[in-house]
């Protein structure tokens, strides 16, 4: 299946991402504008989802982030799947942040 994508270079610089990693690869380095509900809780906060449009979705290398993209898709969520995930990211030199007590990585 095939979903809406885009690559990290060509994302607006102030764009809301929706990360939908888990709590320990949040806390470890994530894009300063996102926003965190992990894959695991989606469909139980799917209240929480934010109604940007598009709406950025991203995980660590971008599989977990397609798979939220088509189940946001059939929900009628305008989700756009971010190619290569945090790891392009950071690649690409976009700012990392993370929490105050650690140094920013993507894990």
């Amino acid at each position: 299946m095939s979903v809406p994508s885009l690559p990290v270079a060509d994302l607006p610089a102030d764009a809301v991402m929706l990360d939908v990693r888990e709590g320990d690869e949040w806390a470890a380095g994530r894009a300063p504008t996102s926003r965190h509900l992990p894959m695991s809780q989606l469909t139980e906060r799917i209240a929480e989802i934010p109604t940007e449009d598009p709406l950025y979705v991203v995980c660590r290398s971008g599989g977990r982030s397609a798979r939220v993209v088509a189940y946001l898709t059939q929900q009628g969520f305008p989700a756009v799947n971010v190619d290569g995930g945090m790891q392009a990211w950071a690649a690409t030199g976009r700012e990392i942040v993370a929490d105050p007590d650690r140094s920013p990585e993507i894990i």
